[in-house]
């Protein structure tokens, strides 16, 4: 192990402890990542020194958590360059987000008839909220067909968008196969038809610099949980210009301009789309979490998580009865795996007694696993502080799991 990663993994307490009386090995960080010392003690010094609730309050203490709660959101429009402070909302993260814009946006611009346009490889939070819009407007859902290899059938797509065609949403990369999708690309033939495009940056986030005025996508979804942050807190990235069309989702406390018994006003960007007590402290998490990934040196980061995914796939690609899927060309550090005839709950069961955590099951993507004709993958997902050494237990544990189970 490298000084520089060691470094990194003595900032996360949790990875300091035995699993089974053997050293934790982590390797689930596509469901969620573990959290430095500096987010853990964000979130401990918020409940420490500032614990209040936000906006309107003229004691210290409101006005403390005020000035952090904003804070956090500047911070936020920084790191992925937003235009306006306003356009980012704060939300319970990617699921909640997706589902704001569903109902609002659909509410605001989807009438029946109408075409939604989502693609194969989508995380369940990026397909219900958009059949319940269809269903609920008697709209259309269409659907990006996905090759064998894992990649979006882009030579499908000026097809599939028409001038019925209100939005595209789509996942920047799998959580399932790692596939980074050409989302620059998708963006800009949807453009080119006027449609505006959500993405699902949930598993983009922890892996790569997001600019979304480069990218010009008019929404973006992230969870701070999958980006070394705390779990229940998220945000919306939307361009102002739908922001303020889009009607509330939610009324209550904070979204209020005015309220009489006969009509309601609703307060601007972007408390419009805020009602009730915030997640005070996950957002000073969030803000640390932001810290933490602008600290490392991109070019460093990145290229420890290319060889990570290329170590692991040579490792596992040597072990005899050991089927990978999700072979896109760029591929985020994601490997879902079969082995053999072994169902991956018992390969997971036997992996997790020698304290190596991976992630079994359908991910989330079920009519994922049906086009590729499988139940489900064993998923080892990795993060800035695994290492070499424990993707050789990984591979051992595999090996150890086929002598026991076939």
């Amino acid at each position: 192990m490298n000084k520089g990663i060691n470094n990194i993994r003595n900032r996360f307490p949790i990875l300091d402890q035995q699993v089974n009386n053997r050293p934790l090995v982590y390797l689930d960080n596509a469901a969620t990542t573990q959290k430095p010392d500096t987010v853990i003690r964000a979130v401990s010094r918020y409940y420490e020194t500032t614990n209040s609730n936000v906006h309107r309050g003229v004691h210290t203490l409101s006005q403390n958590a005020t000035q952090a709660f904003e804070n956090s959101r500047k911070a936020i429009q920084h790191y992925i360059n937003a235009a306006h402070g306003h356009e980012i909302i704060f939300t319970r993260g990617t699921t909640e987000s997706i589902n704001l814009v569903a109902f609002s946006f659909g509410e605001r611009y989807v009438n029946a008839g109408d075409e939604i346009l989502i693609t194969g490889m989508e995380h369940h939070s990026n397909i219900v909220p958009w059949q319940m819009l269809a269903e609920r407007k008697s709209a259309i859902l269409k659907v990006l067909p996905v090759t064998p290899a894992g990649e979006l059938r882009m030579d499908k797509l000026d097809s599939l968008i028409t001038n019925k065609t209100r939005i595209l949403a789509v996942t920047h990369v799998s959580n399932a196969l790692g596939t980074i999708n050409p989302v620059r690309e998708i963006i800009q033939k949807a453009h080119a038809r006027d449609v505006p495009v959500l993405i699902d940056g949930a598993q983009a986030m922890p892996h790569l610099k997001v600019d979304v005025q480069d990218l010009d996508a008019d929404f973006y979804c992230f969870s701070a949980h999958k980006m070394y942050g705390p779990t229940g807190i998220g945000a919306l990235y939307g361009k102002e210009k739908y922001l303020e069309e889009m009607p509330p989702w939610q009324g209550g406390g904070e979204m209020i301009q005015e309220v009489s018994f006969q009509k309601t006003t609703y307060n601007q960007l972007p408390y419009k789309f805020e009602a009730g007590t915030p997640h005070m402290g996950g957002v000073a998490g969030l803000e640390a979490a932001i810290s933490f990934l602008a600290s490392q040196e991109e070019p460093l980061f990145q290229q420890t998580e290319r060889e990570l995914l290329q170590y692991a796939t040579r490792r596992l690609e040597a072990i005899p009865g050991l089927v990978i899927y999700g072979r896109a060309q760029n591929k985020s550090p994601v490997i879902s795996f079969l082995i053999k005839d072994i169902h991956p709950f018992d390969a997971g069961t036997i992996l997790n007694q020698l304290g190596i955590a991976v992630r079994t099951g359908h991910h989330c993507t079920q009519p994922l696993m049906k086009t590729l004709g499988i139940p489900g993958t064993l998923r080892a997902s990795f993060a800035i502080y695994n290492t070499k050494e424990e993707i050789d237990q990984l591979a051992a544990g595999i090996e150890q799991a086929k002598k026991m189970l076939l």
